[in-house]
């Protein structure tokens, strides 16, 4: 029944299939689109994976500041409002993300305090979360993203009632991080023995003596040399070739392995949400470390006063642009979307970034390989118009805690 949906709400998502499909039904790029496409059409990602801290420190964030964001899992948005910016436009084509982010600005507005917050987005097995929901967060929502939360489904729970399990196990991303552990435990691996190490040198000693070896395992090689092995990280086609570029043999499997190295060895584990969902399935507890950028102590009261700044749109990236003035937004961030696009969106898209850039504005993206993905596609009239910061793109893209993408770059507006 969940797949003939997907494959329903796919069919219905123009929007989406203008994205995504590029080729012609019959041919082989053409399939592998559209069956990413179909896996893509549910809720992919319950946290989004690209390190706020790390954007804030990029975009230079301040008050005052108007964002355009694409939403994903809706983290970095409520990152972004511990700086106090003006408005921030959130973006995506998945209706299941643009849900998730109205559900949890609606929970920092509405539940009564920091720890709510943290039980209902940062904690699992809290069975009354969803009481919290009834009462306080419900209310509250519009009549759209109200009805997606209290579907029900065949088993007759209502999809809200993740959030009293652990919604991070959940989606796209937290099914293909699932499938990792099994065939890891296939191994005789157990991934969640990876919260026990207490320093990178451990952390690093864990990796190689455990984690490395299972790279040059026949069934891992067989598997990551497949396309839509991949996709459960949210990875279409496009990027995947993409990948495959920056391997030296031509493997994907050096590549993710290289990927995983960065995010096992080279950040404290208890400064690292990320390493925490990929190795354990769940964030760090009081004790063992902290907790993401939104759902820090520190951070709530300027969310939670700032919430009302953010509206969602299920809409593109280059769509809501053509409905803004010109340079009026300051700060562009644009995720990994570019290495989705053919030459003709990635210049319809710059075309309406450049026309709504205010003097001094900044774009920041990432990229599955190393290289910016503009160089030789975009033209040369838009190029010119922008500075690449490409020292600074290189220093912040060491400190990406999520560690799974190639590049990471910076272009300033020119005066």
């Amino acid at each position: 029944m969940a797949e003939v949906a997907q494959e329903a709400g796919f069919r219905k998502n123009q929007k989406l299939k203008d994205a995504l499909l590029q080729h012609k039904a019959l041919s082989r790029q053409g399939f592998s689109e559209r069956l990413f496409g179909l896996l893509f059409s549910g809720l992919v990602y319950p946290q989004i994976w690209e390190d706020p801290d790390v954007d804030m420190k990029a975009m230079e964030l301040s008050e005052g500041h108007s964002i355009v964001t694409i939403g994903s899992g809706g983290c970095n948005m409520l990152a972004y409002l511990s700086r106090s910016p003006k408005k921030i436009d959130v973006v995506d084509l998945n209706p299941h993300h643009v849900a998730l982010n109205r559900l949890k600005l609606a929970g920092f507005r509405f539940l009564p305090a920091h720890a709510d917050v943290v039980r209902q987005f940062g904690m699992d097995g809290v069975t009354t979360n969803t009481k919290s929901y009834d009462t306080f967060i419900a209310p509250n929502l519009d009549a759209r993203t109200r009805a997606y939360w209290e579907k029900r489904s065949i088993s007759g729970r209502r999809r809200v009632e993740v959030f009293n399990r652990n919604i991070y196990r959940t989606g796209l991303l937290g099914r293909f991080i699932g499938a990792g552990h099994l065939i890891a435990r296939l191994h005789g691996l157990d991934l969640t023995e990876f919260a026990k190490t207490r320093s990178l040198r451990e952390q690093r000693t864990f990796f190689n003596d455990r984690i490395a070896p299972l790279f040059d395992r026949p069934l891992i090689k067989w598997i990551t040399d497949r396309k839509s092995s991949l996709f459960g990280l949210g990875i279409p086609p496009q990027q995947y070739d993409e990948l495959a570029s920056v391997s030296a043999d031509g493997s994907i499997a050096s590549v993710l392995r290289q990927r995983l190295e960065k995010l096992a060895c080279q950040f404290p584990l208890q400064d690292n949400y990320f390493a925490w969902q990929a190795f354990v399935r769940r964030y760090p507890k009081a004790d063992e470390g902290t907790l993401p950028t939104y759902l820090k102590a520190e951070n709530y009261q300027a969310i939670r006063a700032n919430a009302e700044r953010v509206t969602v749109h299920h809409a593109s990236f280059t769509e809501l642009l053509g409905q803004k003035a010109a340079a009026t937004v300051d700060r562009y961030v644009l995720l990994d979307a570019q290495d989705w696009m053919n030459d003709q969106q990635l210049n319809d898209l710059w075309t309406e970034i450049t026309r709504t850039a205010a003097p001094g504005a900044r774009v920041i993206f990432r990229t599955a390989a190393e290289k910016s993905v503009l160089d030789g596609r975009l033209s040369q009239a838009l190029r010119d118009q922008w500075t690449y910061l490409e020292t600074r793109s290189n220093e912040l893209n060491l400190q990406d805690r999520s560690a799974i993408y190639g590049g990471f770059h910076i272009y300033v507006k020119k005066a």
